[in-house]
């Protein structure tokens, strides 16, 4: 008999009854010779990425054809290959538009607008005034332009890396959006499939893999398409699910022997989804080590935020919290005998991540992992005594708090601990106290958790939400506190737009995790998380079990 079936069963409990698992030990029929990556796919691949490498080098810089090339790569999921190739190209395409900048180099929006993208996506800072020259007086985009599809999805796109202050992408995103809306239907197949996708997930703001998957049917519909391009983008997916499948087979194996069924009945059954959590944020083939103490983490997260939220009592969450902050064996004896098994993962996965990484001579790093986590737990006991005293906080207290109970702050953290590169620790220090990504990512996965989430969780005893929040404070409906939340989530990704364009402090790869974290929460449409039988289950059925070769 479990721990929890001994239980008293007079304590009343926030149950929240998950639907199980999607996905089961399905994984675990992917063995190492199912998975194996062949002799013949390796020298195929390579022989392919030279081909594309050569095509690189050999387009000029100041050619369209360049751009469109540097966009594909990177559209395809494959541009982590030529990563050197296009950071030099696009720094020589934005030096000449720096020394031209009075002339007129280009008057097709199409051009402009990726060119804008691309440079910023580069983290150099193209101004916005290059869109001038495609208004009229009143600031206003010319009537003319809404024959141009490809133009105006261009422009769509640019407006996404908008900064603070920008009314022209401001204007930019309202005239975009609403002609592309209208003329969805009257399109021809291949562009009304570029259209949709990007109205319901734009690039920038997109999981890259996921993007990547879904834009290769779309690209070998494109009559102009490049065969070789897209046969070695193929080919990488093919071998990097192959990665994946094994990846999924050892954690399934993993998550079977921590016996979750019977030790943690309360909690979300997520393994698969938590891997897809980790494959987000990191997703090349050689991160394996930061893909698995990612997802180890996620599903120690998943299981905590249920026992807090969904099943114990506050009388048992503070010795829980207080031996959190312990992180000791000898704290096991002052929590309840059921979240024993719970503490005792917490402990393993310390000790596995500091084994680790004293190979790497900085095992003193597993601190920062530790003190995020108490600060976390301990966010969750304060949102545990806000319900057990029936209050519904101010705004800006409720958000002090559940953006740290929302995790990012933690898993962020673990990322660039667990990171292939090595991080200074004044590194670190910059990203906890000065870094604008940090607190703009948890504010963004925060608040469009809430949007997705609030209605279902209001169903049983639950704390607040920002929506009920915001209404009480406010006096205001339901939609203005959507209304203001999508507002804030639009300003903080502005925020990580410009931390992003001062990437001359930090390396490019200690922000991209923030940015990932982001994506992975802004694209779900719903709770989809929690109840992952639709729109995540088709992601992860496309990304992890799909053929790349089956036919779209």
């Amino acid at each position: 008999m479990s721990q929890l079936a001994m239980m008293d069963t007079t304590i009343k409990r926030p149950l929240a009854n998950y639907h199980k698992s999607v996905w089961g030990e399905y994984f675990l029929s992917y063995t190492p010779q199912l998975t194996e990556i062949s002799s013949q796919e390796k020298d195929e691949v390579e022989e392919l990425k030279e081909k594309v490498r050569q095509m690189l080098v050999e387009t000029p810089d100041n050619s369209i054809q360049k751009l469109v090339l540097i966009d594909t790569i990177q559209r395809l999921g494959v541009g982590y290959h030529f990563e050197n190739e296009i950071k030099t190209s696009i720094q020589n395409i934005f030096d000449e538009s720096e020394q031209n900048k009075n002339e007129d180099d280009f008057d097709d929006l199409y051009v402009v607008a990726l060119c804008f993208r691309l440079v910023r996506q580069q983290s150099h800072y193209m101004s916005s005034d290059v869109f001038k020259k495609f208004t009229n007086n009143d600031g206003k985009f010319k009537e003319t332009l809404t024959k141009d599809v490809l133009g105006l999805l261009s422009l769509y796109e640019a407006a996404h890396v908008r900064v603070h202050d920008e009314d022209i992408l401001e204007e930019a995103l309202t005239f975009t959006t609403t002609h592309l809306e209208s003329m969805g239907p009257k399109l021809d197949n291949s562009l009304k499939a570029q259209v949709s996708e990007a109205l319901i997930r734009p690039i920038h703001t997109n999981v890259p893999g996921v993007a990547a998957r879904k834009y290769m049917p779309i690209y070998e519909n494109i009559e102009s398409h490049d065969d070789l391009l897209l046969k070695f983008a193929k080919l990488d997916f093919h071998i990097l699910q192959k990665v994946y499948q094994r990846e999924l087979s050892e954690l399934t194996r993993w998550w079977k022997d921590l016996d979750h069924a019977n030790k943690y009945p309360y909690a979300r059954d997520k393994l698969v989804e938590c891997y897809y959590w980790a494959m987000g944020v990191y997703f090349r083939p050689e991160q394996r080590n930061a893909r698995r103490t990612i997802t180890k983490l996620i599903v120690i997260i998943t299981i905590t935020d249920d026992l807090y939220d969904a099943y114990a009592t506050y009388d048992e969450l503070v010795p829980f919290t207080e031996a959190i902050e312990r992180c000791d064996i000898s704290a096991l004896d002052l929590i309840s005998p059921y979240m024993r098994p719970l503490y005792q993962v917490f402990l393993d996965y310390f000790d596995e991540m500091e084994e680790e990484l004293a190979k790497r001579g900085i095992a003193d790093y597993v601190n920062y992992a530790k003190i995020e986590t108490n600060k976390w737990t301990k966010s969750y006991l304060k949102e545990a005594e806000w319900l057990r005293d029936g209050v519904i906080p101010k705004c800006e207290d409720y958000k002090r708090n559940a953006t740290i109970t929302v995790s990012n702050q933690l898993i962020l953290i673990t990322c660039l601990i667990v990171a292939e590169e090595f991080i200074s620790k004044e590194t670190f220090e910059w990203v906890i106290n000065e870094s604008l990504v940090l607190p703009a990512s948890s504010l963004i996965n925060r608040l469009k958790d809430d949007i997705i989430g609030h209605e279902h969780e209001q169903q049983r005893a639950h704390g607040a939400s920002f929506i009920e929040c915001y209404m009480k404070e406010y006096e205001a409906s339901e939609q203005e506190a959507c209304g203001e939340a999508l507002r804030q989530i639009a300003n903080a990704w502005k925020d990580i737009n410009v931390e992003c364009l001062r990437a001359t402090k930090v390396p490019t790869f200690v922000l991209e995790p923030a940015l990932n974290l982001s994506r992975l929460v802004y694209i779900l449409q719903k709770d989809d998380f929690t109840d992952s039988q639709s729109f995540l289950k088709d992601v992860i059925t496309m990304m992890f079990v799909d053929s790349v070769y089956s036919t779209s």
